[in-house]
């Protein structure tokens, strides 16, 4: 007979949009099912132009709009995650910034995760061409499993029809 695996660190990963949300079931399941560890993470996609703005910019305005956007952050982790959690399983909420796979990549080797969960959007033609997909890099570059989610919709409408 086969053996389950067991999944004891699972990271999560989040845009905090609607595809993430669903997404998010599946990861706090596994995470519950097999008592696992749940890392919330979101990227804050790195700026190129961030060190030119933040030269012509006072140090205390640039300092504001970083704490600024991690208390954003921490009010969006625990409106879509943390209130639903309710000390049902063990979890963490991570932010990091930079490249998005390579963060969720980065952190998955430091913590060396059983699983990575993530949605996709789901993009097609040429939006896809340019942006490329965060999930699509996770799945072609992590040395450890990905688990994608499509976005409900897509999901409900290839069902039906």
């Amino acid at each position: 007979m086969i053996e389950y695996p067991k999944y004891t660190k699972i990271l999560f990963c989040t845009d905090f949009s609607e595809n993430a949300d669903y997404a998010f079931e599946f990861a706090f399941g596994i995470a519950k099912r097999d008592d696992g560890l749940l890392y919330i993470l979101h990227v804050i996609p790195g700026n190129p132009q961030e060190a030119f703005v933040e030269r012509l910019m006072p140090r205390g305005v640039v300092e504001d709009i970083h704490k600024a956007m991690r208390e954003d952050v921490e009010a969006k982790y625990k409106e879509h995650y943390v209130e639903k959690i309710d000390s049902a399983i063990k979890f963490k909420t991570i932010t990091k910034s930079g490249r998005e796979h390579e963060e969720i990549i980065k952190f998955a080797k430091k913590e060396q995760v059983d699983l990575i969960v993530m949605g996709t959007h789901g993009g097609t033609g040429i939006e896809h061409v340019f942006f490329g997909s965060v999930a699509e890099r996770v799945l072609r570059y992590s040395p450890f499993p990905v688990f994608i989610i499509p976005s409900r919709k897509r999901l409900e409408h290839e069902r039906l029809g």
